[in-house]
């Protein structure tokens, strides 16, 4: 998994290395420093380097924060690009294909470590990389179990860990009643191949009712997909909530659009999703879900662990957000029991980012 420096050979002649044994080797050793920091750059702890393979399964505002979350993790570590970290970096644009050939080529490339963000890509970065003995560290994977990538009690499959984005539904279901008191039908679309959308579904069904819930589904196999069935759930519901399936995320610009046109409020599952225009979510902040991968990921690298010694992690409690420009839009006022206790609160629509 490490890199160690390459210790140049100092040639000296016979003469020389008799009297001057000593001094040579310290020259030896001074110039072999100065050598593998001017061609490769070094930690400053322990002079090892180190790649990492980043697939990412999605391009949205939440994965991209785990992203740099997980970076930062790694240099609070002392593990930062530019010193002694070179990363490879591809995005598979919600493809399962594309995400099995990115882990592919990073097993290829002989990556020390591969991170795998969203359960797809996840999933692929496991499949390619198991048997090669190449360390997998996950994140924004909401049921690592369903997954296949832990057992049933937490621990992992194999050299794989990570952490989860799991939805805290039912804070998420109490957030929406004292909203909407009326609401009585949520609507959620979901992407059929994704289990982790599957998982969460699961989660809302059964907790619906004790909220007075009912849950009605919309399910697309492909992008694609999305205005049709959005148009159809739309027409049976008060309000929608979103998950963390990272084709809908991808979409949902389209489906906001829908929505506003009908007057019916979206409810986001993190920050970003509130900030483009769904109405108020009690999420994670995937930048600091990042960071906590970054800092196990450091622990393999390091060697202080192995990831199989390491059950994957999740964050307990979800944040408040909420949107008051969407809220007038909408004609609907927060309840200050909520605004009192938000992360934070956006006044604006941001455009969502290409």
């Amino acid at each position: 998994m490490r890199k160690s420096k390459k210790v140049i050979a100092v040639v000296l002649s016979t003469v020389m290395a008799m009297t001057m044994l000593s001094g040579c080797a310290s020259k030896a050793d001074n110039n072999s420093s100065k050598e593998a920091t001017s061609g490769s750059v070094e930690s400053e702890s322990n002079g090892d380097e180190y790649t990492i393979g980043i697939g990412q399964f999605a391009q949205h505002g939440s994965l991209d924060n785990c992203r740099e979350g997980f970076l930062e993790g790694l240099k609070e570590e002392g593990i930062e690009e530019g010193k002694n970290l070179t990363i490879k970096y591809d995005n598979a644009n919600a493809d399962t294909g594309t995400a099995t050939q990115i882990a592919a080529n990073y097993v290829a490339n002989k990556v020390d470590l591969f991170c795998g963000i969203a359960t797809p890509m996840a999933q692929s970065a496991y499949g390619a990389a198991k048997d090669a003995g190449i360390p997998v560290i996950f994140t924004a994977v909401t049921d690592p179990i369903l997954a296949e990538l832990a057992k049933g009690d937490g621990t992992p499959v194999g050299e794989i860990t990570g952490t989860s984005d799991k939805l805290p539904v039912q804070q998420q279901l109490e957030m929406i009643r004292k909203i909407l008191p009326d609401a009585k039908k949520i609507g959620i679309m979901y992407t059929t191949s994704e289990v982790n959308s599957e998982s969460a579904i699961a989660d809302y069904e059964a907790a619906a009712t004790e909220y007075g819930f009912e849950i009605v589904k919309g399910a697309i196999a492909t992008a694609t997909d999305i205005p049709l069935v959005a148009d159809d759930i739309l027409g049976k519901v008060d309000c929608m909530t979103n998950l963390t399936d990272n084709t809908v995320v991808s979409g949902l610009p389209v489906i906001l659009a829908k929505a506003k046109d009908k007057n019916i409020p979206v409810f986001g599952s993190e920050v970003e999703q509130v900030k483009i225009g769904c109405l108020a979510a009690v999420g994670l902040d995937y930048y600091e879900l990042g960071k906590q991968t970054g800092v196990m990921a450091a622990n393999v690298l390091k060697g202080e662990k192995k990831a199989s010694e390491i059950n994957f992690e999740i964050i307990e409690e979800g944040s408040f957000y909420g949107n008051t420009a969407v809220a007038e839009q909408l004609g609907i006022t927060i309840p200050s029991e909520l605004t009192d206790k938000a992360v934070d609160m956006f006044d604006t629509i941001e455009e969502a980012a290409e």
